[in-house]
């Protein structure tokens, strides 16, 4: 029989029903899906290959030639054009992910990828440039809004805030070989200084191409489309080693089953006014917003694709510098994210955000007073130990708005809206990052120090909010976390809604078990 959803308490319903004697690197189940999983989570990288790619190509000699030492505002749109391309694409996005399934909408969006690196690569014109980096943009939308909705949903159970933690994270890896990869051509005298790194940014999704159709679908996404016994295969396959009535399989399948019926049952609950028609989900947009333009505008969006400017205005001019400041800033990101993003559940997602947050205030406020001192007093010494609080902040940075903001919206939001949610939230990182890219160069221009003290006060505020909002999620399935935001009355409806379930599917099996019984006995009289 299988078991309704859990009362939501401190410890997840589930918990219990987890086989905790052997560990999971000796279930080859497991790893396998964590290989899967691995798949998926690489679409991350592409955008992270894409800032540093171009944060890079900004000190090399044979892009600022072949393109005409762009500034300004045409330096802006060629940063911005990516998002901009993204933001085309994100009215179509959750119908693909929703109808077609995560896995064709990976596809897809990989298919675009290649297509348009094939023409970044090519490219001899700034305008050819711009349009490859605007499909590359259209492209990544497609296998970004659904690869961290398929994590979240085939991870087991116990490792999905660590995974889907990664995902974000993963960013960095993708920084880290295009930041070293423009390093390493630096030295190249002909156009491929360049072109070398613009063709590596689809190997990502060549891998995703031929790979993807082996991951599992969801088994939400299964059980939406009344595909009912594959969701639970899968879900048995991996979780269970293909063991049906595994408790944990039998409380997973069925709490999901619970879950969307009751999202049916309430039909207003699916569109696109549903994200703001209740006081829950206007909680969670008012949370999922807020983290998307915070996740930009913390000013990493300075260091993450206009660092070389800042390089300049501190006194280091030296390409050579940069690129290698550059590479290894990306490894000490990596590894601070990833220990972040493994302390999720033990220490919680509240605790990380405010941790990170005052982290941030302290360590940008000290950037700007060194980086005030350099600018009045031409010191080197202050210039050298801007370089130092920029790592010290990013250190701050990754404790919680790397690894968090895509999982914590994910898990946040129930199945029904989860696709247009995390529309809604990449839709609103997209809008801040093209305000950024903008509008940093010419304000950093215009402004010099006095423009880190903007972001200053918005850090502090980004405090106050985290304080107040943030909600802790830690140690629950996606299905308790989504009722903590819709009250108990919620939390009743889907567990009488569960219960059902249950009782539906041990009936079916108490009248199978009669069955058999009553043929078995036929038979033995036949027999005699």
């Amino acid at each position: 029989m299988g078991a309704g959803p859990a009362v939501v308490s401190d410890n997840a319903g589930y918990a219990h029903l987890i086989d905790n004697t052997r560990p999971w690197w000796k279930n080859s189940r497991l790893i396998l899906l964590n290989v899967w999983i691995g798949l998926l989570l690489i679409t991350s990288s592409t955008n992270g290959y894409d800032g540093s790619m171009m944060n890079g190509l900004q000190s090399l000699t044979q892009w600022n030639d072949a393109f005409g030492h762009p500034t300004g505002g045409k330096l802006g749109l060629l940063n911005a054009i990516q998002n901009i391309g993204s933001l085309a694409a994100y009215p179509f996005s959750p119908y693909l992910s929703d109808g077609l399934g995560r896995r064709t909408a990976i596809f897809i969006g990989a298919l675009l990828m290649v297509g348009a690196t094939i023409i970044q690569t090519a490219s001899h014109s700034v305008g050819m440039f711009i349009g490859a980096r605007f499909l590359i943009g259209f492209g990544l939308t497609f296998a970004a809004s659904a690869a961290p909705l398929l994590v979240t949903e085939i991870a087991f159970p116990s490792q999905r805030a660590q995974a889907t933690s990664m995902y974000n994270t993963l960013w960095y890896l993708g920084s880290i070989i295009a930041a070293w990869t423009t390093f390493g051509t630096f030295n190249i005298p002909t156009s491929w200084a360049w072109r070398i790194p613009s063709a590596l940014q689809g190997l990502p999704s060549v891998l995703q191409i031929f790979l993807i159709w082996f991951v599992p679908e969801s088994p939400r996404w299964l059980v939406s489309k009344g595909r009912e016994a594959q969701a639970l295969k899968t879900l048995a396959y991996y979780h269970a080693k293909g063991n049906e009535q595994d408790p944990l399989v039998e409380y997973e399948f069925e709490e999901i089953k619970a879950a969307i019926a009751f999202d049916r049952d309430v039909a207003s609950n699916i569109g696109w006014k549903s994200l703001y028609k209740t006081p829950g989900n206007r909680r969670r947009m008012r949370i999922i917003i807020a983290l998307a333009f915070f996740s930009q505008w913390s000013g990493n969006g300075l260091v993450s694709y206009y660092l070389n400017k800042v390089f300049i205005a501190i006194g280091i001019t030296d390409p050579t510098t940069q690129l290698l400041i550059n590479g290894i800033l990306n490894i000490f990101n990596f590894f601070v994210a990833i220990i972040a993003g493994l302390l999720c559940d033990k220490a919680g997602r509240r605790r990380l955000f405010l941790i990170s947050t005052c982290g941030m205030v302290v360590f940008w406020t000290l950037q700007t007073i060194c980086f005030a001192i350099y600018t009045k007093h031409n010191s080197v010494a202050a210039g050298h130990a801007v370089i130092a609080m920029i790592f010290l902040f990013y250190g701050f940075y990754d404790i919680a708005f790397t690894p968090l903001i895509v999982s914590y919206t994910v898990e946040i939001l129930p199945y029904a809206l989860r696709a247009k949610g995390f529309v809604v939230f990449n839709f609103s990182v997209s809008l801040s990052l093209i305000f950024n890219q903008y509008v940093n160069p010419i304000a950093l221009e215009k402004l010099g120090w006095k423009y880190y003290l903007v972001y200053v006060f918005w850090l502090t505020f980004e405090t106050v909010f985290v304080y107040f909002f943030i909600i802790e999620t830690k140690n629950r399935t996606l299905e308790e976390t989504a009722a903590l935001f819709d009250g108990d009355e919620t939390v009743a409806m889907i567990s009488e809604k569960a219960a059902e379930q249950a009782g539906l599917a041990q009936n079916e099996n108490t009248d199978k078990q009669s069955n058999t019984s009553d043929e078995k006995a036929i038979d033995e009289v036949r027999i005699n």
